[in-house]
């Protein structure tokens, strides 16, 4: 009865099945993953959102990296700013429309600077235009912000390149930008939030970023490719069983076929027979 199994076709489809119920474990092993680096990234960027203000120094100095334990973590600084070196980031996106991120130095004393985003201005009316840019402040003032590592091209997604106009980048990598001024530069740079004294108009302040879900679709998807595992094997195990149960109704069915055509030739015989007699 289960002879069938070895044909070409089922021995073809046992293969499918053996393939596909790795290849499932696989990506469910993946989206687990993901659900776990992501959910751990959010409760990082949560705890860091939600903790107190520090002042920057107790997290990164002139010359260090900024740790990625410490990212978006509330920061001060004090100083004063130094237009002169200021920068426009380019292709920057907010409320759905591209712009730039203005980009202002902040010299903190004994040759040392921290490199603060104040915010986000609107691209010009041409791509040649230069944005209207709210100057920033003179003398002393205490920027609050959230601390962030420098940008690369791999944490950003923007490909880096250079001939690009005079004042103008297009990643926030102190370490690059560190070479064209004076003074020193902390590693990262700092998100302003606050900023006294306040001033106005100043560039429209970067949002927080969005936690999300912290991987739960990763984690439902994980459930989902194991779940296909179930829906393969148990397709599997439905189509034998109904090759037998279809090779079973053929073979009683050829079997009362047989049984019939036995009986009538036994009655033709039967009757024959009777008509001979005297």
């Amino acid at each position: 009865m289960y002879r069938f199994l070895l044909t070409p076709r089922w021995l073809a489809l046992h293969v499918v099945v053996l393939l596909v119920i790795p290849a499932f474990v696989f990506l469910g092993q993946w989206q687990f993953g993901r659900y776990e680096e992501r959910s751990s990234n959010s409760d990082v960027v949560t705890r860091n959102l939600e903790a107190r203000p520090v002042p920057i120094a107790e997290l990164v100095r002139p010359g260090e990296s900024v740790d990625e334990s410490t990212r978006y973590r509330t920061v001060t600084v004090q100083g004063s700013y130094d237009p002169a070196h200021a920068l426009l980031v380019r292709r920057r996106t907010q409320n759905s429309s591209l712009g730039f991120y203005v980009l202002t130095p902040l010299v903190t004393g004994q040759g040392q600077a921290v490199l603060v985003n104040r915010g986000w201005v609107k691209a010009g009316a041409t791509a040649d235009a230069l944005p209207e840019v709210p100057p920033a402040p003179s003398g002393q003032v205490t920027v609050t912000g959230r601390l962030r590592p420098s940008e690369t091209e791999e944490s950003s997604g923007i490909r880096n390149r250079g001939a690009l106009p005079s004042g103008q980048v297009l990643l926030i990598d102190s370490d690059a930008i560190g070479k064209g001024v004076p003074y020193r530069l902390v590693g990262g740079y700092v998100s302003l939030t606050e900023q006294r004294p306040q001033t106005s108009p100043a560039p429209e302040p970067v949002p927080p970023p969005d936690v999300g879900a912290g991987g739960g679709l990763n984690f439902a998807y994980g459930v989902q490719w194991w779940l296909f595992i179930g829906v393969a094997v148990g397709g599997w195990l439905l189509m034998i069983r109904r090759e037998v149960k279809d090779r079973s109704a053929e073979q009683r069915h050829d079997t009362e076929d047989g049984e019939a055509a036995d009986d009538g030739q036994r009655d033709g015989r039967q009757t024959s027979a009777e008509a001979v007699e005297p």
